[in-house]
């Protein structure tokens, strides 16, 4: 019987067909055979078994992350989030093309993205390219062309000003033709839907009070928006993917252009299953996001949307900054950096909330792992087959966690979930068999198949 590099034994693991007792054997850091029950008959050069109360799961997906690094390193940068992600069972992320400088918009910024990532990576770290007004010409959009053969994994594009120059958003002839440049060689246009007239026409935010701020970013900004997506996927054939749904609202018009066949698919955040507005202190600009976090109501119909398959998957939307520009000190949210830092606490917060509900926590695996390692197209990620790579978490769903904002791993102490008592804890991390480490430096920059 060949002997295995390592081999992973677990009373219990989430895998495709439900959670089950296996032996996992893995070479040259790919498993290579999944057997059933925790003592099956394979040697190893290295033997870990599960504890009593943990479950072995497939290493996480984060499909998006912002990394911000080059340019923005102060906000955060690749060796503390891919430390971060490791931590909390993340083991492959892609990464947004902004906040950085430059953004990867073009070829070079693309390069100067994967020089900053060189030698700094504890987990694997793949890369979104941008479609802005630069680049969404009908004479220009070639450097679209250029960054998909370059292996980015798809287009983001905002609807509504992003919140730094270097990346504009887009008009609606603007995504016209981009999606039509994409749709010419199947690639996949992910955007961040929210409707800047609405938004214009909409109170100004400013203050402390967390009401004022939801009223500035309604759900008419997002259905509208994503009514426009929807349109321009329908007439360009373009695969599109809607960008951290935070409103129910959407949900009608999503399900009707799923039904007529357009090609769409949806991610939400934990944010947006995890709080709600009505629970948000005066002043605390830790929870500001956009699109924003919004009632109890309108979380109960996005964990419903979940569960039927309407929304796909959940993913971060890490977007960190430095805590001056969270403005914690006067507490103003219409001044503040919208951007929640949860990459390290995401499947502890899901979990509790899906605990309470009553959801098994492998339909929260499969929404964070092989969900948005499907919709992303993140190859050999997501899953624990054959073949794949062996990206394993030690997972322990009954023990509480005490979240301190000055414990996690990314690089400024600023989170929503400081103080909150989770429950579920990621023990271990291993990427491609190899245990993730404080020091390890032994992610991959991976690209598009």
């Amino acid at each position: 019987m060949d002997r295995h590099d390592l081999v992973v034994r677990a009373e219990r693991a989430l895998t495709p067909d439900g959670e089950r007792p296996i032996t996992v054997g893995v070479r040259e850091g790919r498993v290579t055979d999944v057997l059933d029950g925790a003592d099956a008959p394979l040697t190893g050069d290295r033997e870990l078994r599960a504890a009593a109360d943990e479950v072995l799961l497939p290493g996480l997906v984060d499909s998006h992350v912002h990394v911000n690094e080059p340019g923005r390193t102060e906000w955060e940068g690749f060796a503390s989030a891919t430390r971060a992600a490791a931590l909390g069972g993340v083991t492959t992320l892609v990464d947004m093309p902004l906040n950085s400088v430059p953004p990867t918009t073009t070829v070079a910024g693309l390069d100067a993205k994967r020089a900053a990532a060189d030698g700094a990576l504890a987990v694997d770290v793949g890369f979104w390219g941008g479609a802005v007004p630069e680049n969404s010409r009908s004479d220009a959009t070639g450097e679209l062309t250029a960054l998909w053969t370059r292996g980015v994994f798809g287009f983001k594009a905002f609807l509504s000003p992003s919140g730094v120059d270097e990346f504009g958003h887009l008009s609606a002839g603007e995504l016209t033709t981009a999606a039509e440049a994409i749709a010419a060689f199947d690639g996949l246009l992910i955007v961040h839907a929210e409707d800047p007239d609405v938004l214009a026409a909409a109170p100004v935010a400013a203050g402390r009070d967390y009401a004022a701020f939801l009223a500035s970013r309604p759900d008419e900004a997002e259905t509208r928006a994503i009514a426009l997506v929807i349109e321009t996927a329908r007439r360009t054939g373009v695969r599109a993917h809607i960008l951290h749904l935070s409103s129910a609202a959407a949900l009608p018009l999503i399900a009707r252009a799923r039904e007529e066949g357009v090609r769409l698919t949806v991610e939400t955040c934990p944010h947006y299953l995890t709080l709600a507005a009505e629970t948000v202190p005066a002043g605390a600009t830790g929870y500001k996001c956009c699109p924003p976090i919004r009632d109890e109501g309108n979380r109960d119909l996005l964990w419903r949307a979940l569960r039927d398959g309407l929304v796909d998957c959940v993913v971060s939307d890490h977007s960190p900054s430095t805590p001056d520009l969270k403005d914690l000190d006067t507490g103003d949210f219409g001044t503040a950096w919208g951007g929640i830092s949860g990459l390290q606490v995401g499947l502890p917060a899901v979990w509790t909330e899906a605990r309470r509900r009553g959801v098994p926590l492998t339909e929260v695996v499969g929404w964070m792992s092989s969900a948005p390692a499907r919709v992303a197209g993140v190859p050999d990620k997501g899953a624990i087959v054959p073949g794949a790579d062996a990206d394993l978490v030690l997972f322990a769903p009954e023990e509480e966690v005490r979240v301190d904002a000055r414990d996690l791993a990314h690089r400024n102490p600023v989170s929503a979930y400081d103080g909150a008592t989770l429950t579920g804890r990621v023990r271990r991390t291993l990427l491609r068999g190899v245990e993730v480490t404080a020091t390890s430096t032994t992610g991959r920059m991976i690209r598009r198949p």
